[in-house]
């Protein structure tokens, strides 16, 4: 089989651990599904709630997650992790012990003779002031090294709490829905311009919300999410489709 898959936004961590158990199977029955079906898959950010890469520990909750991604690079499936704005603080943990391929900024690349534009989506979108300081602080290096001070389990239960005053923003279910599909909108006319540019398709996560839209050749697939959803993207053949894992 030569299937592409992608994947993103399953904020693992983000809920009480018998709703994340159910989660993690199902994702690593997916991947498992990868494994058997495909040779690249690319994880587009958020695929945790929250990881920071401390030099000599890794988070326990997390593990059969990371032991299945470095189990697909050792079967000889390629794996891409485009960062997200919950875990951008990965580094050479996953590139040195489990061979995963990190990157910090949206690809480009070709693959099946389609030309991609893949990103988290944070940048596919109206953001506010705020949330591009916060963004900013959150990167910095200085942040970063005055966090990699403090105990992982105080700060685990930092950025869960932080995370958590968010929540709503990401549940379709709530009332924020309409803002969501406003961003979807904003974001696929920003993918249009990126058709423009000679891209065939547009990749992104991010927004939570499936989406496909195929015109003139082209392609934009939100991903939606491993929460509500359980949707991800293949592509096969050269064309781009959205499925949903039932099991």
């Amino acid at each position: 089989m030569s299937k592409v898959f992608f994947l993103s936004d399953a904020h693992l961590g983000a809920e009480e651990r018998e709703k994340e158990r159910e989660k993690e199977n199902r994702l690593l029955a997916f991947l498992d599904k990868v494994k058997k079906e495909g040779v690249e898959i690319y994880i587009l950010g958020d695929l945790f709630d929250f990881f920071f890469e401390y030099k000599t520990v890794i988070p326990a909750r997390h593990y059969r997650i990371l032991e299945k991604l470095a189990d697909l690079v050792r079967s000889g499936v390629r794996v891409t992790y485009i960062v997200g704005n919950h875990d951008y603080w990965l580094g050479s943990f996953f590139r040195d012990e489990l061979g995963v391929i990190v990157s910090q900024k949206p690809l480009e690349v070709t693959i099946q003779g389609e030309k991609l534009y893949l990103t988290h989506g944070d940048v596919m979108g109206n953001s506010s002031l705020g949330d591009r300081a916060l963004k900013t602080l959150l990167r910095s290096p200085v942040t970063i090294q005055l966090f990699s001070w403090i105990h992982p389990d105080v700060g685990a239960a930092i950025a869960r709490w932080v995370s958590g005053r968010s929540r709503e923003k990401t549940n379709p279910k709530s009332e924020i829905q309409k803002k969501l599909e406003e961003k979807v909108r904003v974001a696929y006319e920003i993918a249009k311009k990126k058709f423009e540019e000679g891209f065939d398709g547009v990749v992104c996560g991010h927004i939570h919300l499936p989406r496909i839209f195929q015109e003139g050749g082209k392609t934009f697939l939100l991903l939606g999410d491993w929460i509500h959803h359980f949707s991800f993207g293949v592509l096969n053949d050269g064309k781009l489709s959205l499925e949903y894992w039932k099991t």
